[in-house]
Parts: C-alpha cells; structure tokens; sequence
C-alpha cells in the first residue's frame, strides 16, 4: 500500500506541482486550498505526512497545524512547512522540516523518503 500525502497550499500551481512530484515517486496524494479544508480532508483522507504552506486564506497553515497537533488522531503526523514567507521556521512548532519556495525537488524527497520509511 503507498504512503499517502496531504498537500496543502493556496497556489494551485504548487499543488499540481506537488500532485506530480509525489504521485511519479509511488505516493498517494489529495490536496486543499486552506486550513479549513485540509482539516477536513486529513480527517477523510488520514495522510501519513502533510506538506503545508503558511500563509493561506480563510484559516493559516499556523491555525491548520494547531488543531491537527492537539487531535488524537493526527498529532503524530509529520508536517513538512513549504512557504515563502520570513520567520517560517518560527511560526510552527516541531515540524519534520522547514523548506523554501521555490521548492528543491531532491531535499523535499529525500525528507520524505527518511520520514515515512
């Protein structure tokens, strides 16, 4: 059974980006456009790993990473932040790693692979 990858980010260009990159390595992916629906989808989708971007509309990649980090279910799910933004590194605590847009395809992969083997 693949792994699978919840992609979220408001840039559908890195979505498909993403969808693709992932997808060619063997993972199984579903993607949201904020944190609102990417809790929903975690709930519905159960992803072994999150990539998730910052600064989003209607509720933050912070506010997303929040509420999943106190749910039962999905408190261990490592997250690897993607964004743009300055003070990324601070804005969450503990992620799997902290990476920057635009995205290195080779460290995003092997960060991946490390964490889901």
């Amino acid at each position: 059974m693949s792994k699978k990858i919840l992609i979220i980010d408001d840039e559908a260009d890195i979505r498909d980006f993403l969808t693709q990159l992932l997808e060619d390595e063997g993972y199984e992916t579903a993607t949201a456009d904020d944190g609102l629906k990417g809790l929903d989808k975690a709930k519905e989708f159960h992803p072994d790993l999150i990539t998730l971007d910052l600064q989003m509309p209607n509720d933050t990649g912070t506010a997303f990473y929040r509420k999943i980090h106190r749910d039962k279910d999905f408190g261990a799910t490592p997250v690897i932040v993607i964004s743009g933004i300055a003070g990324r590194h601070l804005a969450i605590r503990e992620p799997l790693a902290v990476m920057d847009k635009p995205i290195d395809k080779a460290k995003l992969l092997e960060t991946i692979k490390s964490a889901l083997n």
